[in-house]
């Protein structure tokens, strides 16, 4: 596996593999990479020839400074990691200034899809999302590229972008990757304290009884109030939750099959997320 910190020297190893006639694959990350995102490397096997992991922590998704400082970062280890699955090609890890150059003043907006859940909660976060996903799949050259579910409004919003923009490439989703007491794979699980950790394992179990109780007759609105009730009960603070179609991510009170029940609550300082379908 290969390290690679420029784009010109990822453009040189992009355009050999060309010429030969390679399919590309990427997986773009922040870093801190745990089982979700080697899960996201497999997802990769029959698609691409080659594949290519990303790393890098981007400054314009971030509307809090303290929390771009504070997100985890380990590039040693994570190579080890990567190297260790024997899948993959090169780790493209570019600073900032490669990234950004002097000068850079260009932002993607994915309307509508921008502004609800996540992005109302965190303004502008989904333009710098936008913005460095593009940058990444065109330096990458990727055929095909694989993003979690977790972040299901962001899957959302990359697959939209991909569209409208004719980018050649191709999408593939890959299903939440959770621990064995069902908390969701997140780089941001390693800053909770231990308390923290215990209290976290409510959010998903709290997401199954609303989920449940939709589907025993309840209305929807009741559900989500005795949802919302139970997370502050066990010390969150709750950002958001709503149940949303599966594609355009309306707001609904039906809970059909296809809509998902999404979450954002903060324990602490530490913001974690979540969404289950309706099955």
């Amino acid at each position: 596996m290969r390290i690679i910190r420029s784009r010109t020297e990822l453009a040189e190893q992009v355009a050999q593999w060309r010429k030969a006639g390679e399919t590309i694959g990427t997986v773009p990350t922040m870093g801190s990479l745990h089982n979700g995102h080697l899960t996201l490397v497999n997802a990769l096997d029959g698609k691409a020839t080659r594949r290519i992991v990303t790393i890098f922590v981007n400054p314009i998704q971030f509307n809090n400074a303290a929390d771009f400082q504070l997100y985890p970062r380990g590039l040693e280890a994570d190579a080890a990691l990567l190297e260790a699955t024997g899948k993959v090609d090169v780790l493209y890890a570019p600073d900032e200034t490669e990234m950004y150059p002097q000068g850079f003043s260009t932002r993607i907006m994915v309307s509508g899809l921008d502004s609800m859940l996540c992005g109302a909660d965190r303004p502008g976060h989904f333009d710098g999302v936008a913005t460095v996903v593009t940058k990444l799949l065109l330096q990458t050259g990727a055929d095909v590229a694989a993003f979690g579910e977790k972040d299901y409004q962001q899957l959302c919003l990359i697959r939209r972008l991909v569209r409208d923009l004719d980018l050649p490439v191709s999408i593939t989703p890959v299903p939440t990757v959770r621990e064995a007491d069902g908390l969701a794979l997140s780089s941001r699980n390693r800053r909770l304290t231990p308390q923290q950790r215990e209290q976290a394992v409510h959010l998903p179990e709290a997401l199954k009884t609303c989920l449940a109780n939709m589907q025993s007759g309840k209305t929807v609105a009741d559900c989500l109030k005795i949802c919302r009730e139970s997370l502050k009960n066990h010390g969150f603070n709750v950002h958001y939750l709503e149940l949303r179609t599966g594609d355009t991510l309306q707001e609904t009170h039906t809970p059909t099959s296809g809509a998902r029940l999404f979450v954002a609550a903060s324990l602490g300082d530490i913001r974690l997320i979540d969404n289950m379908p309706v099955v």
